[in-house]
């Protein structure tokens, strides 16, 4: 019996199989190779790990001790401008005069002041509003209301008793 010779080809023909795919990190661990140099190596890390951070502790916590008391000396720096800045002005003779007006109230012999008692709004216009030092428009003409006031004072039958405020009689 003879054998039927099949063709070349069906006998040289490979069928894929699918595989699994190997894990990466078990791939890196067969190949991983663990020698007596590579360990030594890592012992001397760890142990200058172990040896290096009380030290490095010590110089961040230094480090930090350091920049409070810069800071503090800088707070205190601005403290003694700030009073070198006080005594300059006090040694200036328009400045003391200008604080002895405006604090003690003194004047010298000839000058007319004025001093209002109870204004608990000063500084504050009649809307409540803050003085400002700016240029600005009236909302009333005082002009006029100064004339009426004349002409009425000088036109009323009033007697001068009750024409006094009351905040003025004693």
């Amino acid at each position: 019996m003879a054998r039927a010779q099949r063709p070349i080809r069906e006998r040289t023909r490979t069928v894929p199989v699918a595989m699994a795919e190997e894990p990466r990190a078990a791939a890196w661990l067969r190949d991983f190779r663990l020698s007596g140099f590579t360990l030594s190596m890592l012992l001397l890390i760890v142990a200058a790990l172990v040896v290096l951070a009380p030290s490095l502790k010590t110089f961040v916590e230094q480090r930090q001790q350091i920049a409070a008391l810069e800071q503090q000396v800088a707070d205190a720096q601005a403290d003694v401008d700030d009073i070198t800045a006080e005594i300059d002005r006090w040694s200036d003779p328009a400045y003391i005069e200008a604080q002895a007006r405006d604090r003690l109230y003194y004047v010298y012999p000839g000058d007319i002041t004025f001093l209002v008692i109870g204004n608990d709004d000063a500084g504050l216009d009649e809307g409540g509003l803050p003085i400002s030092d700016e240029i600005q428009t009236t909302q009333v003409d005082w002009v006029r209301a100064l004339l009426s006031t004349v002409y009425q004072a000088g036109l009323t039958d009033a007697t001068p008793d009750q024409l006094e405020s009351p905040q003025q009689g004693g």
